[in-house]
């Protein structure tokens, strides 16, 4: 049988909980992770309708797109819907987890199943973050580097975008003198010694910096391991907010617009003024996304596809690109389908079950 933590550690493997923008809450938020699981529900938003749907397929676990606990709860009576729905999950012993901006934030995350549906090819991210990656720099006598390098290849350092196993090396020599108490893996107690060595440097993401320091110190030599590790500000290319990519082929603006809609279920399409242009490059962002004109207009967008425009923002567009806006749930639908084929993929003791509720809370007439 497997444990919750056990999916919890897929989930974040997939998609680190230190990608999350500052507001959010992603994780698991109701459970014990030492829980055997029975079967797992997928949905985009957890209501009580959700649960009991849960309760119905005897899933113990539901693993969401956003958090059902957003802010802090200062009391839990069942005053609202946030309320009531934690009151059932833990009633019913079911864990709930959310991944939410830090799946979001991922060039193979929620905007690529998003740019998949829509047909882009050669995505790259459209607002890369930066202080997402570190530099190990470390010292060790040359025979072991090898040695060394490997362990740390092992757990994800020297990986930058499509190559990995990727280093720095630069031989040199080391001095140290051992204490009467200390046990030297070379040299002698109170005797300053000089060591042939190799200066090892490996990039890795800030979040695995745990995983690894343990591969550092577990396969060096030394007794104590000289090492120091730097914050870096470059962009990380593979970490970000939204995607930009391009059609195959490109569409009149009004065709492009009406197969968005289909390929969605959008009830309706809101949209700036169209430039009377073909449609080939195209910016886009699963959620609220507004905050991206500026960038997607920078990269030579035609259109910005995304949700929650605000009437004042759809101006901003300023005839320079099409902004449309399809609807949040509509947008981000399609996240229920990675986290199915993440789960199952993972997973072949329980059942995965993509919810049949409809939980989107905006209705059109």
């Amino acid at each position: 049988m497997n444990l919750v933590k056990e999916v919890c550690n897929v989930m974040e493997q997939f998609a680190p909980i230190s990608y999350q923008e500052s507001y959010d809450n992603c994780g698991l938020l109701i459970g014990d992770y030492n829980t055997q699981i029975k079967g797992v529900l997928i949905c985009l938003d957890v209501t009580e309708e959700i649960i009991e749907e849960a309760i119905a397929l005897n899933c113990n676990m539901v693993v969401a797109h956003h958090p059902l606990i957003f802010s802090g709860l200062k009391k839990i009576t069942g005053n609202n819907y946030v309320e009531r729905t934690v009151i059932k999950a833990i009633k019913n012993n079911i864990a709930v987890y959310a991944a939410h901006t830090n799946a979001d934030n991922l060039i193979n995350g929620v905007n690529s199943i998003i740019a998949n549906k829509i047909g882009l090819i050669n995505c790259t991210i459209l607002s890369p973050k930066k202080n997402a990656l570190k530099k190990l720099v470390t010292f060790c006598p040359t025979d072991k580097a090898p040695i060394i390098q490997n362990a740390l290849f092992k757990v994800g350092a020297g990986k930058i975008g499509n190559y990995d196993e990727s280093s720095f090396t630069v031989q040199g020599e080391g001095t140290f003198k051992a204490n009467n108490i200390a046990k030297p893996y070379v040299g002698k107690a109170n005797i300053r010694h000089s060591e042939n060595e190799t200066r090892i440097e490996v990039i890795f993401e800030s979040y695995n910096e745990a995983n690894v320091i343990e591969a550092l110190i577990s396969s060096h030599p030394y007794e104590e391991v000289a090492y120091y590790i730097t914050a870096l500000e470059n962009y990380n290319n593979y970490v970000g907010v939204g995607l930009i990519g391009y059609l195959e082929k490109e569409e009149d603006e009004i065709e492009f617009l009406t197969r968005l809609k289909r390929t969605f279920n959008s009830k309706s399409i809101q949209y700036s003024p169209l430039l009377n242009k073909k449609i080939k490059k195209i910016a886009l962002c699963g959620g609220s996304g507004s905050f991206l004109v500026t960038a997607a207009i920078k990269k030579g967008a035609d259109i910005l596809i995304t949700s929650d425009i605000k009437y004042h923002s759809f101006f901003d567009a300023e005839n320079k690109i099409i902004l449309a806006d399809i609807g949040h749930y509509e947008s981000e639908q399609y996240t229920m389908e990675l986290f199915y084929k993440l789960i199952s993929k993972n997973f072949s003791t329980f059942a995965v079950h993509l919810t049949k509720i409809n939980t989107n809370p905006i209705n059109y007439i």
